[in-house]
């Protein structure tokens, strides 16, 4: 069974589908497949697992295909993966109604998608995303883009989906590690916008973990709910959309800190909201009692609840490249409840080194161990 929710965007308003056995069923290519032509963006952990089954559905509507094949990892978030894309795409004489197809995590959903943006001034996409992590996040809202040493997806732009294909049934092939870093996306929705999800999110967190079919299309519908009401309200992150960023300055500073890769994006976001719930405790926001919800949760998704022991001066200089900095102060997604965060840019320097010393002073430099070896 497909359910099927709108991004309400005028003109670029498109479908996320979610269900099991999508990626098979041309009737979700066909509508977007106009210009005959369709490039499959994948990478090297994934290729082996769907791209043969995507491009079988391409070709049964109709289309040609292009494999574009590259190296796994948020390492592959830069410039010299981007140029040999749109090499590709140009040695395959792709037109401007040719379609991207961005099949795997949020690595290759960005960096197809950032493609798709710039080249020809613009071609249209499809999000195939197979983590966790990408169905309920990076797939839904247009964001596309690469890293910069000083910071991440500092090279970018919006550009929507023709269509979100979020085949829950992908799921199974990830390693507990992946599942584990999609879950704290999926934390975030709950704690910075929805009480009840959080409260549902405590009570099955282990049924996630388990990946029951029923609870994972729960958490993938309500969180693409849930980003999908602010994306309608705020395409371009002018307002409420920043609410979406809770954890993440504390979390990028970690990524660009330890080196892209070595700190999955969802562990770095999951340590950056249990910072941002003590923060916000600092600041007289929220008590100690959500904070504990917060970083109980965190822990039970077997994620870590504290960032690795950098310097609190190098991790103000990493936040400072951060995209919601503002006339040079940072501003930072806070909680006033659970399911109620906040931006904002007047809290003292002082409590922010406070929260870095003890949310890190037990931690360790190198990145958390992996849970499994799977693809």
């Amino acid at each position: 069974m497909t359910e099927t929710l709108r991004v309400a965007l005028a003109e670029r308003a498109y479908p996320i589908h979610i269900g099991t056995g999508l990626i098979d069923e041309p009737a979700h290519y066909r509508p977007h497949l106009s210009g005959g032509r369709a490039a499959i963006v994948t990478d090297q952990t994934v290729a082996p697992l769907y791209l043969a089954r995507v491009r079988r559905a391409i070709e049964a509507s109709g289309a040609q295909t292009i494999e574009i094949v590259i190296e796994p990892g948020e390492a592959a978030k830069r410039w010299a993966i981007l140029d040999q894309v749109i090499d590709r795409l140009l040695a395959a004489r792709c037109d401007r109604q040719s379609l991207v197809v961005a099949l795997g995590g949020g690595v290759v959903g960005d960096l197809a998608g950032f493609a798709a943006a710039v080249y020809q001034r613009g071609v249209p996409y499809l999000q195939v995303p197979t983590t966790l992590l990408a169905q309920v996040d990076s797939s839904v809202g247009g964001k596309t883009a690469i890293n910069h040493a000083r910071g991440k997806n500092m090279v970018g732009a919006f550009h929507q989906p023709q269509a979100v294909i979020a085949d829950v049934g992908t799921l199974a092939t990830l390693s507990v590690r992946e599942l584990r870093a999609g879950l704290a996306e999926v934390i975030k929705h709950g704690v910075a916008l929805d009480a009840p999800f959080f409260s549902w999110l405590e009570a099955n967190v282990e049924r996630l973990l388990g990946c029951e079919p029923e609870a994972l299309t729960y958490a993938v519908r309500r969180s693409c709910e849930l980003k999908a009401a602010i994306v309608a309200a705020d395409e371009r992150e002018s307002g409420p959309r920043a609410l979406l960023n809770l954890g993440h300055t504390f979390g990028h500073a970690i990524e660009a800190g330890m080196g892209y890769g070595e700190w999955l994006h969802g562990e770095a976001v999951a340590a950056g909201m249990v910072m941002a719930a003590e923060l916000s405790a600092r600041a007289g926001m929220i008590g100690a009692g959500e904070v504990r919800r917060v970083r109980e949760l965190v822990a039970r998704a077997g994620l870590p609840t504290e960032g690795p022991a950098l310097a609190p001066e190098r991790y103000l200089e990493l936040m400072a490249v951060d995209k919601k900095v503002s006339r040079g102060s940072i501003r930072f997604v806070v909680l006033e409840a659970i399911g109620q965060a906040a931006v904002r840019g007047e809290l003292r320097e002082e409590l922010v080194r406070q929260t870095l010393i003890a949310c890190t002073t037990s931690a360790t430099a190198a990145r958390p161990s992996p849970c499994s070896s799977g693809p």
